[in-house]
């Protein structure tokens, strides 16, 4: 789908009560390839309204720090946001119930995970291709939202468990972690170069974590997503790696959209990202194992209702089955319909069907979570498992009063039906 301008994108029509303006002055200026090629450019300053002041890092590619209220852009590469993860902390054991495709016994490995990695918990990964984490669903005793306290500002949060600790990351690169998966503070090594940049998303493979975020102009879908690493998630500093994947930069005229990245490593060890919204629907692009893109292929994964609106894509691994997860409707404006949908594929490439059999391509999806008279506009969720118990991670405005402020953190119990269908306990 090719909206018109006037239409803005979805993270323009998000931040709209935050005063956003002029998002990304000059994207044009440094021409991504649509590869992991850079560009060059000069550097701009700014105040991210979200995020705070932003200071671009130092790189060799590219110039822009994306804001998410008035953006610096920084003498340096230009990164993006992705989500895969390691092993369950304690992947021995598949849940009661499985459906077709685990085993209640051995499921080593946990979720998943560059190598099935017993320490980290975070969403997607490799490894662990049958494992079956989470709580079987008992209508008698359904999943419920956790009581969270502390520090829960977060727009589109994406989060990564290592042993006990979840880190978390949001748009405007806000970080934050917990011990207890409840209580949240600061993450004193988190941050990334590009502090204003929306929808950050934390992987591991190729050795190393990668950061993931992206930058768009200002309501269009000329945008870029580019990459961060480092060693370790609480010690050391990002590395900015450049863009990895952007679209219509310099002669390009694509249809797609290169925000909301989310990384899914498959049972070879290769890495995919998923990522998009509004124009064409969700897409994937095959990385290679040190981030960057491999290829030049576009694989087509959804779509929104009659052509509407479908952002915020993750794919998590269980049982077998890749599950695709995406946020129809509008987050932070009328009618604040936000809710957040489900298909699954035996491929990662799809294609993703819902529970009803409709193609995710089509407009499909069987809906997870939708708002209540509490929570408004659920939506952008990530996955993760945490004592080899599923959770779904995402934000929610407090309605009616909120609905118009900061995005707040979400947690809720994701439990399985017979079938392997993820049931939620949001809003």
């Amino acid at each position: 789908m090719n909206l018109s301008l006037s239409l803005l994108s979805h993270r323009e029509r998000r931040l709209g009560p935050f005063a956003l303006v002029a998002m990304c002055c000059s994207l044009a200026s440094f021409g991504c390839s649509g590869g992991a090629s850079s560009a060059q450019g000069g550097a701009s300053a700014g105040t991210d309204n979200v995020g705070g002041s932003v200071a671009g890092g130092a790189g060799n590619v590219g110039n822009v720090a994306g804001g998410v209220g008035n953006v610096a852009g920084a003498a340096g590469n230009l990164a993006g946001g992705s989500t895969s993860g390691g092993g369950d902390t304690n992947p021995t054991g598949g849940s009661a119930g499985a459906p077709t495709g685990g085993s209640a016994g051995a499921s080593a490995g946990g979720m998943g995970g560059t190598g099935g990695s017993n320490v980290g918990g975070g969403p997607g990964g490799s490894g662990g291709s049958d494992a079956c984490p989470g709580a079987a669903y008992d209508p008698a005793s359904p999943p419920k939202a956790l009581m969270l306290t502390g520090n829960l500002g977060a727009h589109d949060p994406a989060a990564y468990v290592v042993g006990k600790t979840v880190y978390l990351a949001a748009t405007g690169i806000a970080t934050k972690s917990s011990t207890n998966l409840t209580t949240w503070g600061s993450w004193p090594a988190g941050g990334g170069t590009h502090g204003g940049a929306w929808a950050p998303d934390i992987s591991n493979f190729g050795g190393v974590f990668h950061l993931y975020y992206a930058v768009s102009s200002f309501g269009s879908n000329k945008s870029c997503i580019g990459q961060e690493t480092r060693a370790a998630l609480d010690s050391g500093s990002w590395a900015d790696k450049g863009n990895v994947l952007c679209s219509n930069m310099g002669t390009t005229k694509d249809n797609w959209n290169a925000i909301d990245p989310n990384i899914i490593v498959d049972d070879g060890g290769v890495p995919w990202m998923d990522f998009g919204s509004f124009w064409g629907g969700i897409k994937m692009a095959k990385l290679n194992t040190d981030g960057t893109r491999a290829d030049m292929e576009i694989h087509d994964l959804a779509s929104g209702p009659q052509g509407g609106a479908v952002e915020g894509p993750f794919i998590f691994k269980r049982c077998g089955f890749y599950y695709l997860f995406v946020s129809f409707g509008s987050c932070c404006s009328a009618p604040y319909n936000y809710t957040i949908r489900v298909g699954r594929s035996a491929t990662v490439t799809g294609p993703y069907m819902d529970k009803d059999g409709v193609a995710m391509t089509n407009g499909g999806g069987t809906l997870l979570v939708q708002g209540n008279a509490s929570w408004s506009a659920p939506g952008h969720n990530a996955v993760i498992v945490y004592d080899n118990r599923t959770y779904n991670v995402y934000h929610a405005l407090a309605a009616p009063s909120g609905q118009n402020g900061v995005a707040t953190l979400r947690i809720a119990e994701i439990a399985w039906d017979a079938n392997g269908w993820p049931v939620s306990g949001g809003p």
